[in-house]
């Protein structure tokens, strides 16, 4: 079977599969997965973040390129690959956070629109 145990499968007497709604979600199990997810996500905008300060950082040293902004290669190109470390963290933080908050609304919320219809094949 693939990822959903026959018990949460039923077959109607046209031999179809029926849906089957959720009516609540764990709270820490659904914080878990999102400070997954985000952790991901930041992870992907730490190498964005560090890696492009580094470009633009390699380009104003090499002359190529003017900025007021950035003085070129320096510790502030160092400090800015902690992102690659902080920006995972934070991101899985916040999504831990959000992930909870959104299982609490949805367990609350179930009983006045009846829950996410899944079909199971």
């Amino acid at each position: 079977m693939h990822l959903f145990a026959k018990e949460h499968m039923k077959i109607n007497e046209d031999n179809q599969v029926t849906m089957e709604k959720i009516k609540k979600i764990g709270v820490f199990s659904f914080g878990r997965f999102h400070a997954v997810l985000g952790g991901h996500v930041g992870l992907v905008c730490g190498v964005l973040y560090s890696f492009g300060g580094l470009i633009v950082d390699v380009l104003v040293t090499m002359n190529w390129m003017v900025s007021t902004e950035t003085p070129g290669l320096s510790f502030g190109t160092v400090l800015a690959f902690g992102a690659l470390i902080g920006m995972p963290l934070l991101f899985s933080a916040a999504g831990f956070i959000w992930g909870m908050i959104g299982a609490v609304l949805y367990n609350i919320s179930v009983k006045w629109f009846g829950g996410i219809n899944l079909h199971f094949e």
